[in-house]
């Protein structure tokens, strides 16, 4: 080919590409409000949730209740049509409220969220309705990612009514629900549009649930505050005799540090690799799996806790006196310190819970990032486990189960 046919051959040069860079910041922001007796007709906190950015409107309202505070509370259904009845004027109940199963069966099922969608179009809810949550985490978790994708968005307000829920996950930006046996493997970031905290419910929740809840409480103190883990010391007795004052300050005091976490950490929505307040979770999600949910979340993220910290003393991070501290505390709470699932073994020999640690890098995205312990309210993060320390801190958490 001669050299003018190949240049009528050759691609004509392409043009230099054009560019729009596109930047826009967009504030969220919502309340988080402690009381009692939310539903009693003359407490304005539920009013003032739903009310507070246009309160000249008359707001319709679709309840979703789990199925486990329904039996503790039967006369729910009563209350909630007795306070919608005194503040008509203002807020429109649209149907009574729709029972959703509680714990982990709710995010197990796909059919939840599936259902729930089709309530929410059999009541042309839009994106000015709201969804009310009335539940604990993994209620809110399923109804939160089922009303986050409905319309792109409804309006949530959850009344979170476990320790666990109303301390941290209650009143977080994410939802979501297992699929494939992993945790949350399908959610979303959506915060709610208010969150109304209400001690009087912990009154009749079963002392499990009541006490697993205090494991997160823990987990935030020592990564953010030596001050709160030393109140938690100081409090022990009274929470684990399940003083309704002391627990509602323990709510209080966690809930407020997770709620400083997400607003000034830089990361609300996780984009990087790196969340401190999922520290003890790589293991305490896997030991779930593991269990088959026999584990209630917070019991498993208190074996999570104390697995992390005594693999921060074998990597040389934390002084054991402060470990000492940590594991007291927690049997002290009346949490687990040791579950045979830690020493079930997989194929080759290797500990089965290890394989929580790439569930966890996967989860997270990127590199693994695992927070661990270098003092009492100081937190470090590593990108690596060391699978020896690992095995030398599940056996120094069955030998002393065996001598305690």
């Amino acid at each position: 080919m001669g050299n003018e046919a190949k240049k009528a051959a050759a691609k004509p040069a392409s043009p230099e590409p054009t560019r729009i860079h596109q930047s826009f910041a967009v504030p969220f922001e919502y309340d988080v409000t402690f009381t009692r007796d939310a539903l009693a007709p003359d407490n304005g906190a539920l009013l003032e949730a739903f009310t507070r950015r246009e309160p000249a409107r008359r707001h319709r309202v679709l309840p979703i209740v789990d199925a486990g505070v329904h039996a503790a509370y039967p006369e729910l259904p009563g209350w909630l049509t007795a306070y919608f009845t005194r503040h008509a004027q203002r807020l429109e109940l649209v149907a009574p409220p729709a029972l959703v199963a509680g714990g982990e069966a709710a995010k197990n099922d796909p059919q939840v969220v599936a259902r729930l969608h089709a309530l929410f179009h059999e009541h042309h809810l839009d994106r000015h309705s709201f969804v009310l949550v009335v539940g604990g985490g993994a209620v809110q978790d399923a109804a939160g990612f089922a009303a986050a994708t409905c319309h792109r968005g409804l309006r949530t307000v959850r009344v979170p009514t476990t320790v666990l829920s109303q301390n941290d996950s209650g009143v977080g930006v994410k939802n979501g629900v297992n699929l494939f046996g992993s945790k949350n493997f399908v959610g979303s970031f959506a915060p709610p549009f208010a969150v109304v905290n209400d001690a009087g419910f912990l009154e009749r929740l079963p002392r499990r649930d009541r006490v697993a809840g205090l494991a997160e409480a823990v987990k935030v103190a020592l990564i953010r505050d030596e001050a709160f883990f030393e109140a938690i010391e100081a409090s022990a007795g009274a929470l684990a005799a399940l003083d309704l004052d002391a627990t509602e300050e323990l709510v209080r005091r966690c809930a407020a540090l997770h709620l400083r976490h997400i607003a000034t950490g830089g990361d609300p929505f996780e984009l990087g690799s790196a969340r401190p307040l999922d520290f003890g979770h790589w293991a305490a999600h896997k030991l779930e799996s593991m269990t088959a949910h026999e584990l209630r979340h917070g019991e498993a993220v208190a074996l999570g806790v104390v697995l992390d910290g005594r693999y921060s003393v074998e990597s040389g991070l934390l002084a054991e006196t402060d470990f000492t501290r940590l594991h007291a505390l927690v049997g002290r709470l009346g949490l687990p310190r040791w579950h045979d699932a830690l020493a079930i073994r997989a194929g080759g020999g290797r500990l089965a819970v290890l394989e929580g640690l790439e569930d966890f890098r996967e989860h997270l995205g990127g590199e693994l990032t695992v927070t661990l312990l270098r003092g009492l309210g100081r937190a470090v993060e590593v990108h690596e486990m060391d699978a020896a320390r690992i095995e030398r801190a599940i056996a120094w958490m069955r030998g002393a189960a065996t001598t305690s």
